[in-house]
């Protein structure tokens, strides 16, 4: 097969040359703009207050971590996460009885300083080991505690069930819901969590950190009632200290 040449005097065009001098300018106009009206595209890192590692577990009564606190050992699973600040425990809730769908579950916390992204949301996750997607609806979490915590959070509530079943698999059903914190506000999804950090053209920093949790700690399947009160129940305790000690202090 003959070889195709390029001829290089079509590069050396008048009309080529002007459409690439007034693309540079208007590269170079819209840089000196966004400056000039303080829009900043490139965020520096903004870590935490404390590592979520140093979360202190007395602090968290009713509830109980069940040792061991579960690390991510697979380097190429933890690039995917794309952070290194998190936390992966699994919590068991003292005041429920024994046999409780949601007496014990997993508590999935990731932290990002460097938010020019939102990767590793649970639908892919789950997906991506062998799992389907039965139910997905947002929810809204209402969160108080008697220390005047109060937040209305926005939330993501899933079902995920095996592809491949056999007669022991057919009826397991694992319930998860998560939410995001963005440079101080919550958010639902990825998508709400990306329109937040959009919104934040003049800041030098930007952060967020997904929270999560799984409810397969049971043989029994939580509904999802079950699963908003004891995530609300759970925040009420949780978050106040993750704001208080560890999370950026945000100032819009």
């Amino acid at each position: 097969m003959a070889t195709k040449k390029i001829d290089i005097r079509v590069y050396l065009q008048p009309a080529f040359l002007i459409c690439v001098f007034v693309l540079a300018v208007a590269g170079i106009g819209m840089s000196m703009t966004m400056k000039r009206l303080g829009i900043i595209l490139e965020k520096e890192p903004l870590p935490l207050r404390k590592s979520l590692e140093f979360l202190d577990e007395c602090n968290l009564a009713p509830y109980e971590v069940v040792p061991p606190k579960l690390k991510i050992e697979n380097k190429e699973v933890l690039k995917s996460l794309g952070t290194d600040d998190y936390i992966q425990w699994v919590l068991e809730d003292t005041e429920e009885p024994a046999g409780s769908p949601i007496k014990r579950f997993l508590l999935f916390i990731t932290y990002y300083r460097l938010a020019d992204r939102v990767p590793h949301v649970p639908e892919e996750c789950w997906t991506g080991g062998g799992y389907q997607r039965l139910t997905r609806m947002a929810v809204t979490l209402d969160v108080k505690n008697e220390a005047s915590f109060k937040a209305r959070i926005p939330a993501k509530y899933l079902v995920f069930g095996p592809k491949n079943t056999n007669l022991f698999q057919s009826r397991q059903r694992i319930p998860n819901l998560y939410f995001f914190r963005v440079n101080g506000q919550y958010a639902g999804s990825r998508e709400e969590a990306r329109i937040a950090l959009n919104k934040n053209l003049f800041g030098k920093s930007s952060y967020f950190c997904k929270v999560e949790v799984v409810f397969n700690r049971s043989a029994a399947t939580p509904s999802k009632e079950d699963v908003v009160m004891a995530s609300e129940k759970l925040f009420s305790v949780i978050l106040p200290v993750l704001e208080r000690e560890h999370l950026p202090e945000w100032k819009k």
